[in-house]
């Protein structure tokens, strides 16, 4: 390690040389308040900005010890510090002046979601242990020639402020750091009491769930404040607000009815997102649901390999055998019968749906259409006849919008209807009138559990060629590559992960670390042939006990990433043609 000295006098040593001259900066070097590491250098002052982070020791940074006691805790303050750490970071950024991206600082930016982020993590020793925050500065360069003075005011005059109003506790305002650390033990209450009392879900009263517009993730204002109805209303204590009260969606089969516009589908939304916490003013801080619920939709088009689906779908025409059903290009029924029994197997004890983006056909059949065609005509058994038992053979229950069709009021437990965004409890008027309007019944396969049969193989065609252990490749074909498409995808080599679809995914940052799972996995773990399920556990198993770091293979860790739950994981792998 060397000193800051050092590195002023290595700048003003490479001032007006090359470009790549900026390469010999790299190192990690001794500041008076934390130590600074370049990890990587851009090659050109036009290429993706340079890799820097910094590390404050927790001893000196301050912080009370209960920001310490759990990953929870310590996943918040990150969270905190990340978003203290951007805004300081953003009055900084493009004031040095140069080429191309000469000048950028940039730093991850969160959503109202609180997610594990490589941007920022806190260790959980506070004798020994970092804050460590990594970012990206562009450096400065007047054409390609460098420009040391111009980094040395980045490294010696902006970034040495930031830093000291970012991760030193005596500059933070104690009580918000407080209140952060209170509605993170607060949300964790929550999630055991849903366990306990046998909920799928919790929406506190005067909760704000309608947003500011459908590419806004805050608040709309003059919202109406949730209020839940008198029957499915709940009492909380909770560690630090004290009693909540709000509406408790129990376990088993609950239907969201309602005139269009009224606020079903803003309801079933603020559940999609309830898996995560969120941070003081989103509105929906208190709004959480069970962290395994699954939203699912139709997906014509998708991509499924070796799924069994005969729990929904049999006897096509065709006589293609659907207890391990394969295809390039989905209907909307079979991706829809293929999602929810890759939930069954991704653990998800929820379902949530809505009618608008589900496949009618594999939803529900009438009366009329039953009459007219014949069931040994028919191979979908809808999902309609199969709630009842995914409740009672397995545990998992389903919260599911229904704007069309009564027919689901039959299986439905509690029944919400949305007026005006006000939520009303109508489940015994709505028993009264299936009393009085009986749907004929109708007879269905026994219920099985569909089995897993997906093997992930580093030679999916059957050529023979295996592929590198240590670059990935196959004899004849370049090495994985992955390049991301946003918060909807990613390439890898030649083929696109196509994540669209997959609702509850919400930053870009959990898109790069499901890249970077499924490269790692084809590169390393497919020539033993194991299960999906024994590639996913082993990898959530290495990022629990060894972290994100462990899939770069002794490089250091970039920003830009952040920890998908393992329901996308699974979505992202059964999402990828190759193998």
């Amino acid at each position: 390690m060397q000193s800051s000295t050092d590195l002023q006098q290595l700048l003003r040593s490479i001032d007006h040389k090359s470009y790549p001259a900026y390469k010999s900066l790299k190192e990690i070097y001794r500041f008076p308040a934390y130590t600074l590491s370049i990890d990587h250098v851009q090659g050109d002052p036009f290429a993706s900005p340079s890799h820097i982070s910094v590390q404050v020791p927790l001893k000196r940074a301050g912080f009370p010890a209960r920001c310490f006691n759990s990953a929870l805790t310590r996943t918040a303050l990150a969270d905190y510090l990340l978003r203290q750490f951007a805004g300081q970071v953003n009055r900084f950024s493009f004031r040095a002046k140069g080429s191309g991206k000469s000048g950028l600082i940039s730093v991850s930016q969160c959503g109202p979601e609180v997610l594990v982020r490589s941007a920022c993590q806190v260790d959980a020793d506070m004798q020994t242990g970092f804050v460590t925050a990594r970012f990206c500065v562009g450096f400065p360069a007047n054409g390609r020639s460098i420009n040391a003075k111009e980094l040395e005011k980045i490294l010696f005059d902006f970034l040495p402020v930031c830093v000291e109003k970012s991760f030193y506790y005596r500059n933070l305002n104690a009580a918000e750091v407080a209140q952060t650390i209170d509605l993170c033990e607060d949300q964790d209450a929550i999630r055991k009491e849903l366990k306990q009392r046998n909920l799928v879900a919790f929406v506190a009263d005067g909760a704000i769930l309608p947003r500011e517009s459908g590419v806004s993730s805050r608040p709309m204002k003059g919202a109406k404040p949730f209020t839940s109805p008198e029957r499915l209303r709940v009492t909380l204590s909770l560690p630090h607000r004290g009693t909540v009260t709000g509406m408790g969606i129990p376990q088993g089969i609950t239907l969201i009815v309602g005139g269009g516009y009224h606020g079903k589908s803003t309801l079933l939304h603020a559940l999609d997102m309830g898996v995560y916490n969120h941070v003081t003013g989103d509105g929906r801080e208190y709004v959480l649901t069970d962290d395994t619920a699954l939203k699912l939709r139709s997906e014509d088009g998708r991509f499924i390999k070796d799924v069994d689906i005969s729990m929904f779908i049999n006897d096509l025409p065709n006589h293609k055998d659907t207890s391990r059903f394969s295809t390039e290009d989905a209907s909307g029924s079979t991706s829809q019968a293929a999602g929810i029994v890759e939930g069954i197997e991704a653990g998800s004890r929820v379902f949530l749906l809505d009618e608008d983006t589900s496949a009618t056909n594999f939803m529900v059949r009438d009366a009329f259409m039953q009459r007219l065609i014949a069931p040994d005509k028919e191979p979908i058994t809808p999902f309609l006849e199969r709630a009842r038992d995914l409740y009672t053979q397995t545990g998992i229950s389903t919260v599911l919008v229904a704007g069309s069709s009564g027919a689901f009021f039959h299986i439905a437990d509690t029944v919400i209807q949305m007026d005006s965004y006000a939520p009303v409890d109508i489940t015994e008027k709505a028993k009264a009138l299936c009393r009085e309007y009986p749907i004929p019944e109708t007879p269905v396969r026994p219920f099985q559990m569909p089995t897993s049969y997906r093997i992930m193989t580093s030679d999916p065609k059957g050529t023979g060629k295996k592929r590198d252990y240590r670059t990935g490749a196959v004899k004849g074909e370049e090495s994985l590559k992955i390049k991301l498409q946003g918060k909807n995808g990613f390439s890898i080599g030649k083929q696109t992960v196509d994540l669209r679809y997959i609702e509850q995914l919400i930053d870009s940052e959990q898109t790069a670390t499901l890249g970077l799972l499924l490269k790692y996995a084809v590169e390393k773990m497919t020539d033993s042939k194991k299960t999906l399920p024994e590639i996913v556990a082993s990898l959530e198993e290495q990022l629990e006990q060894r972290g994100l770091v462990s899939f770069f293979e002794g490089r250091y860790l970039p920003d830009g990433y952040a920890i998908p739950r393992i329901q996308e994981i699974y979505s992202c792998f059964n999402r990828y043609r190759r193998a």
